[in-house]
Order: C-alpha cells, then sequence, then structure tokens
C-alpha cells in the first residue's frame, strides 16, 4: 500500500531501490507519527472536520499503535511503502472509512517532519541527561584524584606537572563547550511543522497554535515553504551537537588509551572492562575505550555529510532528503551507547600512585623551579637562561617539593567555578 498510489504500482526494482532501509528507521519513528496523528486528529475534531467521537475513535487507534510502537511490537511488512501507509491502513481497517480522513489537511511530508522533529527532541534530551551525568561524574573523579600529580605533554614532549584532577575536570569543561551547539541544535527541533502539508500549506482552516501547544512544542514553523526547508537543517544541527560531543569523547578515549600503556602507565581498569590477545597472555587491551574514540570520530563526520547531501537543494520537497533519516538515528543511537559505556566504566578508573617521581620525569619540574627563583627575586629572564644552561651541563636537580599553584590556578582546580557555567545549562 502507497498513500499517494492512484493506478499502476511501480516495478519492484524501483520500489525496493526508492524504499531502501526506510522500513527499518520508521520502526524508530512510528511512535511519534502516532503522536503527531494523535494532534491532527484532534486538531480536525476542533475545527469541525471530524466530530468529537471519531477523534476518540482515532485516539484509541493511534494510541494503542503507539504502544505497540513503544514496547517494539510495531511491524512494516512489504506491502507497506512506510510507517504512514501501515498505520493509515490499521486506522482503515479497524475503523472503516473513519480511518480515511485522517490525512485531512497534511502530507507525508509534514508527517515525517514532524516526527523527526518529536523524535529528535526526545532523544537530544536524553542526551542532555546523558552528558550532564558525564560532566558530574568528571567532576567527582577530578575532586577525588586532584592530588594524583602526571606529567603534561606538549608536542608529545614532558612539558609541566599536571594531575588526574585537573585532566578530567578539563574534559568536564569541555562538555559544556558541547551543549552549546545542543542548545542550538534541541531550539531548531523544538518548533513544529505539522500543518505545512507538502510545503505550502493548507487550503484547511487548520488550527497550527493547537497543534503546537497538544505536541509541547514550544514554537510554531510558520512559513510552509520554511518548515520544508528545514528539513535537512534540523538534521544537520542535530549532527553538529553529536558531532561536538563525540570530538570530547573521542579526544578523552585517546588520552585514556595512551595513559594505560606500559610506557605511561597512569591508570588502568579492572580486568573485566579490558580485553586479551590470543597468543600474547600479558595483555589488557582498551578495546572499549578504543571502540568509542572510533565511533565518536565517525560522528564527526555527520555535519559535512548532511552538508553535502543538503546544500544545492532548492526549496520544496526532494526525495535525497529520505537519506538524512538514518544517518542521524544511527547517530544517536551511536553517541547514546558511547556516553552510556563511559559512565558505566569511568567510576572504576585506577589511579597510579607517585607516577611522577621517576627520574625520566625530572625536567617536568623545571618550571617550578624558574617560578622559585623569580619569586626570590632573580629577574624571569636571568633565571631562564641560568637554569637552562644547568639543564644543557646536566647540573640540573630538581625540587619536586615546590607548590605547582598553577594546577589550581582558580582555586581547588576551578571545581566550582566550572559547576557554575554547568548550571544555567541544566
Amino acid at each position: 500500500m502507497k498513500l499517494w498510489q492512484k493506478g499502476a504500482t511501480a516495478h519492484e526494482k524501483v520500489d525496493a531501490f526508492t524504499v531502501g532501509k526506510d522500513r527499518e528507521y520508521d520502526l524508530v519513528l512510528a511512535k511519534f507519527d502516532c503522536e503527531a496523528s494523535v494532534a491532527h486528529a484532534q486538531m480536525l475534531g476542533s475545527i469541525g472536520l471530524i466530530t468529537l467521537n471519531e477523534v476518540e475513535q482515532l485516539c484509541a487507534v493511534l494510541e494503542s499503535l503507539r504502544s505497540d510502537a513503544e514496547k517494539g511490537n510495531f511491524t512494516i511488512e512489504d506491502e507497506f511503502e512506510d510507517m504512514h501507509s501501515k498505520i493509515e491502513h490499521v486506522l482503515t481497517e479497524k475503523l472503516g472509512d473513519l480511518g480515511k480522513k485522517i490525512h485531512t489537511a497534511r502530507s507525508r511530508n509534514d508527517q515525517v517532519l514532524v516526527a523527526m522533529h518529536l523524535y529528535l527532541k526526545q532523544e537530544l534530551t536524553e542526551i542532555k541527561t546523558q552528558t550532564i551525568a558525564l560532566f558530574d561524574l568528571l567532576l567527582t573523579l577530578a575532586d577525588k584524584h586532584q592530588k594524583d600529580l602526571i606529567p603534561g605533554y606538549t608536542h608529545l614532549q614532558i612539558a609541566m606537572p599536571s594531575s588526574i584532577g585537573m585532566w578530567l575536570s578539563a574534559y568536564a569543561e569541555s562538555l559544556i563547550d558541547d551543549l552549546y551547539f545542543w542548545e542550538a541544535a534541541f531550539k531548531i527541533a523544538d518548533q513544529n511543522p505539522l500543518g505545512s502539508a507538502a510545503g505550502y500549506g493548507s487550503a484547511f482552516p487548520i488550527d497550527r497554535e493547537l497543534t503546537t501547544e497538544l505536541m509541547a512544542f514550544k514554537q510554531l514553523k510558520v512559513n510552509a515553504v520554511a518548515a520544508q526547508m528545514s528539513r535537512g537543517k534540523l538534521e544537520k544541527s542535530t549532527a553538529m551537537a553529536l558531532s561536538s560531543i563525540g570530538n570530547s569523547l573521542s579526544k578523552m578515549c585517546m588520552d585514556i588509551c595512551l595513559y594505560m600503556g606500559q610506557d605511561f602507565d597512569f591508570i588502568s581498569f579492572p580486568a573485566e572492562l579490558t580485553t586479551g590477545s590470543s597468543i600474547m597472555p600479558h595483555k589488557k587491551n582498551p578495546d572499549l575505550f578504543e571502540l568509542v574514540r572510533g565511533k565518536c570520530n565517525t560522528l564527526q563526520a555527520l555535519p559535512n555529510q548532511m552538508a553535502l547531501l543538503t546544500n544545492n537543494l532548492p526549496s520544496g520537497y526532494h526525495r535525497e532528503l529520505q537519506l538524512a533519516k538514518g544517518p542521524i538515528i544511527e547517530g544517536v543511537q551511536e553517541l547514546k551507547a558511547c556516553l552510556d559505556i563511559l559512565l558505566f566504566s569511568l567510576p572504576k578508573i585506577q589511579v597510579s600512585q607517585n607516577c611522577t617521581e621517576q627520574k625520566k620525569y625530572d625536567y617536568l619540574f623545571s618550571v617550578d623551579t624558574l617560578n622559585d627563583d623569580v619569586i626570590k627575586g632573580k629577574p624571569f629572564r636571568d633565571a631562564y637562561q641560568d637554569l637552562g644552561e644547568a639543564i644543557e651541563k646536566g647540573n640540573y636537580i630538581p625540587n619536586r617539593s615546590l607548590k605547582h599553584t598553577h594546577l589550581g590556578s582558580i582555586g581547588n582546580l576551578g571545581l566550582d567555578y566550572i559547576k557554575a557555567k554547568m548550571k544555567p545549562l541544566r
């Protein structure tokens, strides 16, 4: 069954090619299509195109279908092109001609648009919840390990003392920047496109403000053409948010993989969070963190993928917009999985003690020695030159007892300051 079909059916090759994986992705979106259809039916009743009794009948079946979709019991057989045709078929099968009335004053174009908006509103909300949970976890761990020193690096060369606390709180603060991208994506998702129909509005006296309220959108996408043009922009803005969070996670996991290595040995994780080698019995591989790194690196390609797919399309609907659906749904699911596994694994981090006591880290403390000389009255440039000469001649002896004041330059690693930055985003 196809909602657009009027006469001869499309060739099976055409059908297979045009539908693609849409049925698979529509299983994810079906409950949101039902939710939008409930709002649409209530609106049709409010303007007198169907009776209140008909509204009740339609909503009862739609709520049942939505429940099935939430439980994973909703199916889209091959004879149906998509979720819209399957849902309308069930309505017609159960309610007769009444089921055929549900499509009054709307198009598949605004149906899929509003389903994507509702889906991304929900998923972005869940991603924000996970991201804030990770932020809180990182700050808790940072507070616990703020005095556990590790070497800091520039150019992968030993630079200055850092700490596990400083390292973890850095990624916490980075997540705040990521949530700024999230805010932009959510604002775009939180607009109601229903009622734009095929992209040029409807001649029926529809009440778009009512459906906006019923579906809990913050505002209406007023211009029907603009609503259709938002398809692609919605996905691209979401892709930017996913990609930004993914950037922080992939970078953190790269650090974890390095720091777990025997050459660094700053941190470790219990055996149940690592994997082994089929021939090397000593191996404890960070596969979990490598996979997060790889998945999140892949996420960073999403904005470009969405741009290349949509950036030269004129206004109005075009079929390749269908191709934006799958990558975004998969990207959302991948990021949620990555956040979930990090929330599970990071509390089990094991921190090595006194690793900076090793001789290879002697030069790590040169800046503290330099600063101490300046505090005692020596001009900075003279202190720098004298210390550089001592290092060159092998006469430098590190003083590991000096305070590394830069580690708490905003006080307590800036943890309270970072918490305050996050507060408006919660």
